[in-house]
């Protein structure tokens, strides 16, 4: 089983730490505020977990001729063999996207394709072509 670490770019760093921020600022305006700080707190807590948990738990691996991806909760494999072609170092704006960052790799399979972002493309693509010879790579 080979891992790859994602590729964590700038736009999540800043609204991590905005999200992180924020109630730091709240807190410090606490007075001038009509609900209480705790109530104020609970809710900005939830968009914190969220870009944290999404953050902390992105991952792609290959293991017995399948891709997995994972990204809070989004998760899910790719039958290498069925990988039609990559394009690389672009970004989809729409569809399944278990990714952090832009200039990754979008994943075309017969009806499908999906947007992974590694930190490391050259890397995941050669080792896709190890096992699936077939597929056509696009710049």
């Amino acid at each position: 089983m080979k891992k790859y670490k994602a590729k964590k770019g700038t736009g999540i760093k800043i609204l991590l730490a905005l999200s992180i921020l924020f109630p730091v600022l709240v807190y410090v305006f606490e007075s001038q505020l009509p609900l209480n700080f705790s109530v104020i707190f609970l809710l900005l807590l939830i968009p914190i977990l969220m870009l944290s948990w999404v953050y902390l738990s992105t991952d792609y691996w290959i293991d017995k001729g399948k891709l997995f991806y994972k990204s809070a909760f989004l998760k899910g494999d790719i039958d290498i063999l069925q990988i039609t072609r990559i394009t690389k170092n672009k970004t989809m704006w729409t569809g399944v996207k278990p990714a952090m960052a832009g200039k990754g790799l979008i994943i075309k399979m017969k009806y499908d394709e999906i947007y992974v972002a590694p930190e490391v493309n050259e890397e995941m693509i050669e080792d896709l072509l190890k096992i699936n010879s077939g597929i056509e790579v696009v710049e």
